[in-house]
This record gives structure tokens, sequence and C-alpha cells, in this order.
């Protein structure tokens, strides 16, 4: 009977063929008290598990072609890391000297702990960190339990452009499945930021996920449609549903060697008002997709990612080499730095772990380094340092309030005064940025804009404080709507305090590479936008497509509309 059946949609594309329903059976663990003669036994049985699964790991990425773009491997390799980890590496077996247990109780004791800590990080990207945590001992519990994990098995069936189903995938099982030459995949679980969805869309393989209960309601060898676009499968179409979906991939064809003529042309609306497109990135090797794709620059650079998945902090010279390779790597474009943005209740070092009840509005970002300049002052330093090599910027994190920015300018005076006398060089004149993303410093960007010498406007954050709901929560996550009128109002505000005083005003959150909303922010008077690289060149055609002079009044009769239906219709006429 023919039904469907919607999700989120998180890479877009379309996609017709029989499913496959993948079936991961993880074993059911219970822990053993086991002899003091065994212990060393249990230990190398847990250490030839780890090694079993690195070596998996290896296999995959030497399969990976010379072509694959950075963030693949990346997945990969952090993996990997994780697999030498001190927390996965060492601490179960103290685990299992401790209790004299099995290394399967041991690992699984390990996980919950380590869970708990990514359960209570604000971030939503690095909150989905746990699911590589859940990914890696996976793997190793099924090499534990019989000495083979679901890897080989993806060599042993025939998935060539079958519709893969199941609750989740590993980073690794994705990779395998492409290589496979599967047509999408559909899971139960995982969001818009998730890994899975990350990789999809790498790949560029339609996937929709958060399918509730989609394994009981799909069966093996079913005739299926994935709508990447919409997030809906379709089961047993007819011929002329089918007729309709192939038009549409022939169509989407046609699309992308459009896009990809757009490449080496300039950045400008139809009524040539010029406007720039960043790109955010996370480490040194997503500079190849910054400069493939010709993107302006960087507009943000996480930095937070050179503190994790390590026992210590980065010093000083470990971050100004790493930040110098960007500059170099970038020749000449823009590199705006984001100061360490990451959670006091966030395991940075083994050291440093502290719980609250409600991390969303507790020590993180901008407040934790100023309450402990160990993080700051390095990095501060650091980013001075780099700044002699090349264009930089340095941006601030989460901002509330200008006490907060003063802090900030004397330890940057204070950086400065130290290295002039040490005999570095740096920039003098380095601009200082802050990331609007709390409503109440979107209230008072007009005070920060006196300040700073440009914002970046951190929509992921700002909806989600201004409209009170967490988007990574299933219960919740309808309501997270960037169209909302007080979020619209908010950036406009900000957008306004740039204008007013003479200082450049961008976008760094997801909302500015949804395509949705491009020419209502051009409307608004947005001219800078920066975004995950995957979106550039769809974003550039939207603005090479738009008159703003014809569409501006229309974007601020939105900020007076208050009825949801209305500012769709609105949003939908814009982009029509």
């Amino acid at each position: 009977m023919a039904f469907s059946i919607h999700g989120i949609y998180v890479s877009k594309g379309i996609a017709l063929g029989k499913s496959f329903l993948w079936k991961k059976n993880q074993p059911n663990i219970e822990k053993k008290h086991l002899a003091d003669d065994l212990i060393d036994d249990e230990i190398e049985r847990f250490n030839q598990a780890l090694n079993k699964t690195q070596n998996d790991l290896h296999a995959i990425a030497l399969k990976l072609p010379s072509s694959t773009t950075a963030d693949v491997s990346e997945f990969v390799d952090a993996h990997l890391l994780m697999l030498k980890d001190f927390n996965l590496s060492s601490i179960p077996i103290k685990l299992i000297r401790e209790n004299k247990c099995n290394a399967e109780w041991a690992l699984n004791c390990q996980r919950k702990v380590l869970l708990s800590i990514f359960d209570e990080m604000d971030d939503a990207y690095l909150k989905t960190r746990k699911d590589d945590v859940n990914h890696v001992i996976n793997s190793v519990q099924q090499n534990l339990h019989d000495g083979s994990n679901d890897y080989n098995d993806f060599y042993d069936v025939n998935l060539k452009h079958k519709i893969v189903i199941a609750e989740d995938f590993s980073p690794a099982e994705i990779i395998l499945m492409h290589q496979q030459g599967i047509g999408a995949f559909v899971t139960e679980y995982g969001g818009y930021i998730s890994h899975t969805a990350i990789l999809a869309r790498s790949f560029g393989l339609p996937a929709i996920v958060g399918v509730k209960n989609i394994c009981h309601y799909i069966g093996d060898n079913e005739r299926l449609v994935v709508d990447g676009f919409n997030g809906v499968v379709f089961s047993e179409t007819d011929e002329l549903v089918e007729n309709y979906f192939i038009n549409r991939i022939n169509e989407e064809k046609l699309v992308k060697q459009t896009l990809a003529k757009l490449v080496d042309s300039t950045i400008s609306t139809q009524d040539a008002v010029s406007v720039k497109l960043n790109a955010n990135i996370e480490g040194l090797n997503d500079i190849s997709s910054v400069k493939k794709l010709n993107a302006d620059g960087v507009g943000l650079y996480r930095t937070e990612f050179l503190f994790l998945n390590r026992q210590d902090i980065p010093g000083e010279e470990e971050q100004v080499e790493n930040y110098v390779a960007a500059i170099t790597a970038l020749a000449g474009k823009p590199l705006v730095l984001r100061t360490l943005d990451i959670g006091g209740d966030k395991t940075i070092t083994p050291d440093y772990i502290e719980s609250t009840a409600n991390p969303a509005l507790s020590l993180r970002a901008i407040r934790l380094c100023l309450n402990d300049l160990k993080y700051f002052l390095p990095q501060i330093r650091a980013i001075l340092r780099a700044s002699a090599t090349g264009p930089v910027q340095l941006m601030v994190p989460m901002l509330t309030n200008l006490n907060e920015l003063k802090r900030v300018n004397v330890i940057i005076d204070q950086a400065k005064s130290e290295l002039s006398s040490e005999g570095y060089e740096f920039d003098e004149k380095i601009k200082i940025g802050g990331m609007i993303e709390v409503p109440a410093a979107a209230l008072l960007a007009d005070a920060f804009a006196k300040e700073l010498d440009f914002l970046s406007i951190g929509t992921n954050d700002l909806i989600q404080y201004t409209l009170a709901i967490d988007r990574m929560d299933d219960k919740v996550n309808y309501l997270y709507d960037p169209s909302h009128p007080a979020v619209l109002q908010l950036i406009k505000k900000i957008i306004d305090a740039g204008e007013k005083h003479q200082i450049p005003v961008t976008m760094c959150g997801d909302m500015a590479g949804d395509v949705d909303y491009i020419r209502l922010l051009l409307g608004l008077g947005l001219r800078e936008f920066s975004m995950s690289p995957s979106s550039l060149l769809e974003v550039k055609q939207i603005v090479k497509n738009t008159d703003i002079s014809k569409i501006k009044s229309i974007c601020h009769d939105l900020l007076t509309t208050y009825e949801h239906d209305k500012i769709r219709q609105s949003i939908n006429g814009l982009n029509s």
C-alpha cells in the first residue's frame, strides 16, 4: 500500500530505488566478575579490540579516493583519535582492574560518563559529538563480542542504488555505503547538524533523518522515493509519481551544472549591490573548499576544535603555527578567528569538568575565558602574533554587556604590551569584532557597534535564546523559526547599528546559508554572509538573481507582520 512518511531533510536530492533495511545488533552487555588471574588476559582482550577497531578505520581511510573532501577524512581521523584518547584507551582498563570485571561492562560504564558530559553541553554542534562516542564504542563492543564489526558486511551485499534504512549510521558506515553506490539513506535518529547529515551533504547523497519508527514502517525490497528537498519518503509509488520525480532529478542535474559555472563570477545583485560570501571552517583541511569555491574569505574559524579530543590545552606556539598555516593557505583572503567558544561544563581537559543545572546559561564562551585566563591570554597572544603574517580579525563570542568587552580590550592591550617587549611583530590595528547571539547584545547593538570594528550575527544561539527553545530537543525544535518576527526585528536592529556606525555586519549562523532567507536578509540590509562551503554556490546564485530595490519594501513590511502564515507567504513570494 502506498504511503508517505516525513522526517528532517538534511541533504538535498531525489533518489528512486529499492529499500534495504540495515539491522545492527549490538551485544547484550552484562557485568561479569573475574578471578584475579584473569584480569591481565581481559585487559589484553580489550586492547586487541581497540587495535582491531583502529585497523578497521585505517582500512577505510586507505580506500578513500584522493578527491575525497577534507571533512570526510576528518571524521575517520577523529574516530581514530578517540580510540587513542585516555578516556577510551586507559580508563576502561582502570575499571577492569578496580572492579575485576569484563571489558564490555567497563567500557559501557565509561560510555555513560562521557555521554552525560556531552548531554550537558549547550553548543548544538559540539553536543552531537556524543554520536561519535557512541559509534566508536559500539565498534569496540562489536569487536569484543565476536571479533568483527559491521564494516565487513557492507561488502557482502549489493547496495548499488539502494535506499538504505537504519536507526542510525556511523561516519565509517556512510563512507562505505557511498563507496558501494547507494542512492540515498533514511534514519530514525539524527538532526541537521549531526555527522550523519554533514557527511551526506559532503557526498551529495539524498538523506532524511529523524523519521520515527521508519524501521517498522518499511521492509526490505520495497520501491521507495526519497525527496531530500522536503524530507519525505514515499513508499510503493505508481508510475505517474515516479515519472514526476525522474523529471525532478534531471532538472537538478542541470542546476548543478549551472552552479559550477558560478565559481569565478563576481558577487553582486542585479541592481549592482556588492555582497561578500565567506565560509565557516573548523580546521586547516577545510580551507581547500574555501579556495575551490572562491569564497571571499573565512568569516568564522572555530578555534575550539584545537582544544577538543586531547588531554592538554594547546599552547601559544601550537596555536600560532595553526593560525599562520591558515593565513598562508588563504593567500591574502581574510581570516576571522573566533576565540574559544566552549562551556565550562564541557570537557576541555580532564581536570576541568564543571557540572551545572543549566549549561545554556552558565560559564561558557567569553565568560569562561574571562573567568580563567589560562585559556584566553595564550590564544590572544597567538592571534596577535599570527596577525603579522596576513589579514586576520579577532571575534569574541557571546558578548552580553559592555563591561565584558572592556575587560577583553584590557587583555588584548596587555598581550600587545607583552609581545612588544618580547620583540614580536603583530598588527597594531587588528580589527576586533563581536558575535551578537544573545538577545541582550542584540538590543544593545548600537552600543556595541560604537566600540567594535565589526559585528557578526550568530543566528543559531540568537534564535534559540530569543524563542527559549533547544533546537536539539525533538519535542520543541519545531518552534525553532528564523522568520519569527522577534528574531527578524533583532536582526534588523543589528544591521541598522552597523550601518549607523559604518562598520561591517556579517551573519555566520545557519540562517546565512539557508536559501529560504537569503533574499529576506538582503532586503533587510545584510551585505556579508558566512556559511558552510557546501551552501556557497547556491547562495551566490540567489544573490546574483536578486534585485534588492524590488524587494526592500516587502522585507521591511515583514518586520510589522506577526502572523506566521502571512510571514511564510511573503517569504515564499520573495523566493518565487
